[in-house]
């Protein structure tokens, strides 16, 4: 029986375990989604949303408890600006873990890790909208630009030609 077990070592020294849980908890604020195994998915979990409940209040005290364990500003300033407030009307949960499968290899059991309000961009709609745009002024300038091009490539032909024909009169007359 597992009495008492508080948390899952993972393998792990308890320096690397730490350094681990603060890369894979910043990583997920800065990417709002995180694909990892299971395990480490529910150990994240866990200091992930303390600092999101942390967030929800932006005070001095809370930005140095939270700094303790997220070393980088930027995300730091992201958590309490942007994540804390999206989640101000919620009690808890502010995270999901869905499963993906079985990573090939050790067959481990991988999940992806987000934030609940998390959404997916629809990329697709919107380079399909600026290629066009992009195709219809590269038509435009090339087409101003090709004719300009044409007209150099005559002056630099008739250049070569008077070049090779100067030389060729200079040694005539002398």
């Amino acid at each position: 029986m597992n009495h008492k077990i508080g948390f899952n070592p993972l393998s792990r020294t308890t320096a690397h375990r730490r350094a681990m849980s603060r890369n894979m908890v910043t990583s997920l604020f800065r990417y709002e989604r995180i694909t990892t195994t299971k395990a480490k998915a529910l150990e994240v979990r866990k200091a992930a949303e303390k600092l999101i409940t942390r967030a929800k209040e932006d005070t001095v005290h809370n930005r140095r408890i939270a700094a303790k364990f997220i070393q980088d500003e930027i995300v730091l300033a992201k958590l309490f600006k942007d994540i804390g407030p999206r989640m101000k009307d919620r009690n808890g949960g502010y995270t999901r873990v869905l499963k993906i499968g079985y990573r090939q290899g050790d067959a481990a059991d991988m999940v992806i890790l987000e934030l609940v309000d998390y959404k997916l961009s629809d990329g697709k709609k919107e380079e399909k909208k600026e290629p066009a745009k992009a195709k219809k002024e590269s038509k435009e300038t090339s087409a101003k630009k090709a004719p300009a091009k044409k007209s150099t490539a005559k002056k630099t032909t008739a250049k070569k030609a008077a070049e090779e024909a100067a030389p060729a009169e200079a040694k005539t007359e002398e």
